[in-house]
């Protein structure tokens, strides 16, 4: 198909067309605008791996100020709330009726061991949570920690393996950094398949795609004139969608913003790609939905690394999360985000994602040539 003036008037016409129908469909405007912000606000503060404000009943079976000191450092913590008892009974109480995830038992002779530096601490946690019992144990043995080093200096690490103060690529140790590259992904996976397939669908149930074909336009300048406006609208969800996380969780980004605008702008020519081949496919609102859900929001929450590392999971497991388009974005944007540039990644997974939005472009023009036929 060669490019001459006619087929780019035709082109700019059917993009105005579709410009002007975009402004007066509300509910697309709404979801392309307003619910990527709804999103990343609720799963943004709602998702989070940190342990806050974690319950602890400590049992202060030695009142004196020097066992008070040894636990001083729950005091004040935004990451414990302790509840003081002076019975194991009243601790154990707390922790079965859900008042408090652990129990921290000071002895009562914790005082007179101390200064033969034989005194212990003893820590029981509710492992109902394996990942917040894990946490709080690490959380409260590096206050202890902290406290012997108060004691006894370097002494007091002798065979005890250092504290790490810092992790690599989240300075803040915040799963929030992690979730909320992931959170962009799946917004941008919903606006793009699924607007594009439902008001693709409905074009087809009304029977405005059968009037255009019709006319002199061509198949592609038909799609890329569908296409065109739900980018712009979806691109108009990341830039609100990246505000939020600069402004509001604080999350930095350590690359390049046009590697990241490069990226994002594929990955919607994918998605694009993925609603329009469901939509020429399917022809129906309701099972362009099912199918969007199934193919597109489903295997980018479940299988592209987002809730779990690909890395820990079954080879089989791994290998079908590698297949999707998904997969490489968010590495890539993770990358981008709390590492900065690797160009070998960018280079590659860019490129794998310009690959499939051909192959889904072409599977579109493919399919809705074979309904015109």
């Amino acid at each position: 198909m060669g490019i001459d003036s006619s087929s780019l008037g035709r082109l700019l016409a059917l993009v105005k067309k579709e410009f002007l129908q975009l402004r007066r469909d509300r509910s697309s405007l709404l979801i392309g605008t307003v619910l990527p912000i709804i999103l990343i606000l609720i799963m943004g503060y709602g998702i989070s791996l940190d342990v806050k404000n974690l319950p602890v009943a400590v049992v202060m079976e030695d009142t004196s100020p020097t066992a008070r000191q040894a636990v001083k450092f729950l005091d004040g913590s935004a990451y414990f709330s302790p509840h003081y008892v002076t019975s194991f009974v009243e601790g154990e109480a707390l922790l079965k009726q859900r008042q408090a995830e652990a129990i921290l038992v000071v002895p009562p002779d914790f005082s007179a061991k101390l200064a033969h530096r034989e005194a212990s601490l003893q820590l029981i946690l509710y492992g109902v949570n394996p990942t917040t019992a894990s946490t709080a144990k690490g959380y409260i043995e590096a206050g202890v920690q902290a406290y012997n080093a108060s004691l006894y200096g370097s002494h007091a690490s002798r065979g005890i393996v250092a504290n790490v103060n810092r992790i690599w690529f989240n300075d803040a140790n915040s799963s929030t950094w992690y979730f909320v590259p992931g959170l962009m992904m799946l917004i941008m996976t919903l606006v793009g398949v699924f607007l594009t397939a439902l008001v693709m669908a409905r074009e087809w149930e009304r029977g405005t795609m059968e009037s255009m074909f019709v006319t002199p336009v061509r198949v592609a300048e038909i799609l890329l004139a569908k296409m065109l406006p739900y980018f712009c609208l979806a691109m108009v969800g990341f830039f609100l969608c990246l505000l939020a996380s600069r402004f509001l969780y604080g999350v930095p980004l350590q690359g390049s913003l046009w590697v990241l605008m490069l990226a994002t702008v594929l990955y919607l020519l994918v998605t694009l790609g993925i609603g329009l081949t469901i939509s020429a496919v399917t022809k129906s609102q309701f099972l362009s939905c099912q199918v969007a859900m199934l193919v597109g929001f489903l295997p980018s929450l479940m299988l592209s690394g987002f809730l779990f590392d690909l890395h820990n999971v079954p080879a089989f497991v791994s290998a079908i999360g590698h297949i999707l388009p998904p997969t490489y974005y968010l590495e890539l944007i993770k990358t981008l985000f709390l590492a900065g540039n690797d160009w070998a990644l960018v280079g590659r997974n860019c490129i794998i994602l310009a690959g499939y939005g051909l192959l889904f472009f072409m599977a579109a023009l493919r399919k809705t040539r074979k309904r015109v036929e």
